[in-house]
């Protein structure tokens, strides 16, 4: 079997967390129980580019005992868990082309790998997989089917992708589920940065002023959980409905350059570029801590920091020292990469179970409903995100009314009145 990975002899580690993750899955487990039976995905080559976690694991060993071939890589160099990645092809038989810390070249490497393999369905976090196959691979474009995506950052891509006319196939945007974004945006990314955060750096949030750059459903998370563990939270935007929300939930708002001036901790999240640029970092305090948990790592304008400063040094794991001219001291967590995959372990399993249920289903339905389906990006069918719901209430052992007869027929009826 074709795979590239750090050290097979970290497999058994990595098949314990693998394990550890699955029992806070129980949705996927439905559908990877009722996948081995069906084999909906029987002999359907799936390429995907996902942060290689024991999560991801998860996912790709329920699209196998669907039935499909499943060739993954990493969607980040520094997401990797290496021990994840031993026990998918030492354990599990499941190709994996991805090790933490793989330079750029290595990165576009292992990505070449698994399209090689001529996929029938993409599975994309962040876009790279899709977007590489229609720059420089398109002779393999017609053995796809369709494709998903995980990420707000993605989505954007593929939808102006699809405005421009370049579209060359169906895209599910698994992100936009409603058990996806409500979920693993809020609480997932919520939990993990903080945990990323304080992994890194020991600090503590009581009493600081923690900056937040972008108030969509991941800044909503992030905040929450800063405001939970005692800090003083500010809100960054260019949305003025988003910005007017951050301040009717107890926020302050303010412009990043107003915010650079009094922030302890500051944290990207708007899947954008320059977020934090040389007039931030030119007002910031001595003692700064900068992150970043959008997807990709151009929301700090890191080439900037570092022309800025005369001096810098690893003071820590996953902790970068600037020192400027000033003597100002700024220090920039992961790289500026995802923190909470960089410095901790991502998501928790319990709000990934849904996600990567989303993605599963997304899988299912693309090869049921291809030939139905335009080169246009998609929401994840109602039903689908319905149904994903469901058994994740099942599985908590919560139970809801039903709409009676009446009910329904007073809903779809425009004669009832005053």
């Amino acid at each position: 079997m074709d795979f590239d990975v750090k050290d097979l002899g970290l497999a058994e580690k990595g098949k314990l967390r693998i394990e550890w993750a699955e029992m806070d899955m129980p949705v996927l487990r439905q559908i990877r129980e009722r996948f081995k039976k069906e084999k909906p995905l029987k002999d359907v080559r799936i390429a995907a580019c996902l942060h290689v976690t024991t999560e991801t694991a998860n996912l790709m060993i329920t699209l196998k005992e669907g039935g499909a071939e499943v060739y993954l890589t990493a969607s980040n160099p520094l997401s990797t868990q290496d021990d994840v990645a031993a026990a998918l092809v030492k354990e599990f038989d499941i190709p994996v082309f991805a090790i933490h810390g793989e330079d750029r070249e290595t990165y576009y490497k292992h990505l070449y790998a698994v399209l090689e393999k001529k996929p029938n369905i993409t599975m994309d976090d962040g876009g790279d997989l899709i977007s590489t196959l229609h720059k420089e691979k398109q002779d393999l474009l017609p053995e796809v089917l369709g494709g998903t995506e995980e990420t707000t950052t993605g989505v954007i891509r593929f939808k102006a992708m699809e405005k421009d006319g370049v579209l060359k196939f169906p895209v599910i945007a698994v992100n936009d589920a409603y058990t996806k974004h409500l979920f693993d945006n809020r609480y997932g990314t919520g939990q993990s940065t903080i945990d990323g955060i304080l992994r890194a750096t020991n600090r503590l949030l009581a009493g600081s002023t923690f900056v937040v750059a972008g108030y969509g459903w991941c800044g909503k998370g992030v905040a929450m959980r800063a405001k939970g563990m005692g800090a003083e939270v500010i809100i960054t935007e260019v949305d003025p409905l988003k910005a007017l929300e951050a301040r009717m939930d107890g926020y302050r708002v303010m412009p990043m350059i107003e915010a650079a001036k009094i922030g302890d901790f500051f944290v990207t999240v708007t899947g954008n570029t320059d977020v934090i640029d040389k007039q931030h970092f030119e007002v910031m305090k001595d003692g700064a801590i900068i992150s970043n948990s959008g997807h990709f790592d151009v929301e700090i304008n890191i080439k900037a920091l570092e022309e800025m400063a005369v001096s810098t040094r690893d003071i820590r794991e996953n902790v970068k020292e600037y020192k400027l001219k000033d003597g100002r001291r700024i220090y920039l967590l992961a790289e500026g990469r995802l923190v909470n995959l960089a410095a901790a372990e991502g998501h928790p399993a319990q709000v990934m179970d849904m996600s990567f249920a989303n993605q599963a289903l997304s899988a299912e339905y693309i090869y049921k409903n291809h030939g139905k389906l335009e080169p246009k990006v998609y929401k994840v069918p109602d039903e689908l995100d319905l149904e994903v719901a469901r058994l994740k209430l099942k599985s908590m052992g919560i139970e809801i009314d039903k709409l009676t007869d009446k009910q329904i027929e007073y809903l779809s009826s425009w004669q009832h009145g005053t």
